[in-house]
C-alpha cells in the first residue's frame, strides 16, 4: 500500500464558493498497467478511511494488487483528506464550505486524470457512501467507468434516508457545547447521542431480536450502544456533519442537465452494472435500490440476504456477505 497526500489546488464547489487549497489523501495498491486498463476505484465510506477499505484488498482477494491497480481516495471531510478539522484557519471548523458527492467526484477525477494518468476505470465500487460516489462516477463519466458495483448504497439519498440523517444530526447539534460548530472542546454528549441514535438503523430487527450483537463481542444491547457511542467520540463533530451534508445532497440528477430526473440521469450509465443492496438495510433500502437498478440499461439487481442490515456490506466484517460481494466483483472483472 502506498499512501500520499495529493494537492489539487482550489476546488470550485457545486453549491457555490471554493474549497481552498484542496487535497486528498489517497492509498493505492498494485501497479497501473501500460494501457491503464486495470484501474479500480474504491472510495471510502462514512467515518471510514483507506484502512477500512484495505480489509477487502490483498493477494487472492477479488481486489488483488497483483492484477489490479486499486485506488482508495479518502472522502473530503473524513478527517484524512481535507476536512473541517484540518483545513486552514480561514475554512476550518464551522467555516468549512458545503461539499457534495459531486464535488468529491470532481476532486477524484482531477486525481485520476491529472495526477495518476488513468484513462478509464475497469471498475468503480464501494460500500455505503462509497457506493454513492461510485454511482455518481458512472453517471457523470459514463465512458470512463466500464463496470459498476455499488453495494449497500444508492444513487440518491431517498426521503427515508434523509429523515434518518436528520435524526442523528439533531442529536449531535442539541449538545449545548456544540455551539453551532464553534466548539472549543469536543461536544461529547452530542457525539455520544449521535452514535447511540445511529446504531438502531445499522442492523436488522432480527439482529436485535436474536441478540446477534453477541457474535460481535457485545454481551448486551447496552454494551453495543456504548460501543457505538465510543466509536463516534473518535471523530470530529464538524467532520461528521460535513459528511452528513454530502450524503443528504446525494443525487446524480441534482441540478442541470437532469434537473431532478433520476431516470434520465441513470439512463446515462453505460457500465456493466450489478447493484447489491442488503435485503434488511434500513436506509439504503432494497425497494429503492430496485427502483434505481430498473433505470439503468442492463443492470442486474443482486440482493444480499443477511440479518446484518446495512452493516452486511462493511468491508471485511461479515464473511458470507463479503463472499457474495467479492464473487460479484470477480464475475464483473472476468467479463
Amino acid at each position: 500500500m502506498k499512501i500520499e497526500r495529493v494537492e489539487l489546488g482550489d476546488l470550485p464547489l457545486e453549491d457555490g464558493g471554493v474549497l481552498e487549497e484542496a487535497w486528498l489523501t489517497v492509498a493505492t495498491w498494485g501497479t497501473l498497467a501500460p494501457d491503464g486498463g486495470n484501474a479500480i476505484l474504491f472510495p471510502t465510506y462514512f467515518t471510514g478511511s483507506h484502512l477500512s477499505n484495505a480489509r477487502m484488498i490483498g493477494p487472492g482477494r477479488a481486489l488483488d494488487p497483483s492484477q489490479w491497480f486499486i485506488i482508495v481516495p479518502n472522502m473530503i471531510g473524513n478527517g484524512v483528506s481535507i476536512s473541517p478539522s484540518n483545513a486552514s484557519l480561514r475554512q476550518a471548523g464551522a467555516r468549512f464550505p458545503r461539499v457534495s458527492v459531486r464535488d468529491n467526484v470532481r476532486a477524484q477525477h482531477r486525481l485520476l486524470t491529472q495526477v495518476l494518468g488513468i484513462p478509464r476505470l475497469a471498475l468503480a465500487t464501494g460500500w455505503s457512501m462509497g457506493a454513492v460516489q461510485a454511482w455518481q462516477w458512472a453517471v457523470e463519466h459514463p465512458v470512463f467507468v466500464e463496470r459498476l458495483l455499488p453495494f449497500c448504497g444508492s444513487a440518491r439519498c431517498w426521503p427515508l434516508n434523509q429523515a434518518f440523517l436528520e435524526g442523528v444530526r439533531a442529536a449531535l447539534r442539541c449538545d449545548v457545547d456544540f455551539r453551532d460548530g464553534a466548539y472549543e472542546a469536543a461536544p461529547e454528549r452530542g457525539l455520544r447521542a449521535f452514535g447511540r441514535a445511529y446504531c438502531g438503523w445499522a442492523y436488522s430487527p432480527r439482529f436485535f431480536r436474536e441478540g446477534l450483537y453477541r457474535e460481535l463481542g457485545h454481551e448486551s444491547l447496552e454494551a453495543l450502544l456504548r460501543a457505538w457511542e465510543d466509536d463516534h467520540l473518535e471523530h470530529d463533530a464538524n467532520d461528521l456533519l460535513c459528511l452528513v451534508d454530502a450524503w443528504q445532497q446525494a443525487d446524480p440528477s441534482r441540478g442541470p442537465p437532469f434537473d431532478g430526473d433520476l431516470a434520465a440521469a441513470l439512463a446515462q450509465v453505460t457500465a456493466r452494472t450489478i447493484v447489491m443492496p442488503c435485503t434488511t438495510d434500513a436506509y439504503f433500502t432494497l425497494e429503492e435500490n430496485a427502483l434505481e437498478a430498473a433505470m439503468v440499461p442492463g443492470a442486474e439487481l443482486r440482493p444480499i440476504d443477511s440479518p446484518y442490515g446495512h452493516c452486511a456490506g462493511a468491508p471485511g466484517r461479515f464473511a458470507a456477505p463479503m463472499a457474495q460481494v467479492e464473487g460479484a466483483i470477480r464475475e464483473l472483472l472476468s467479463g
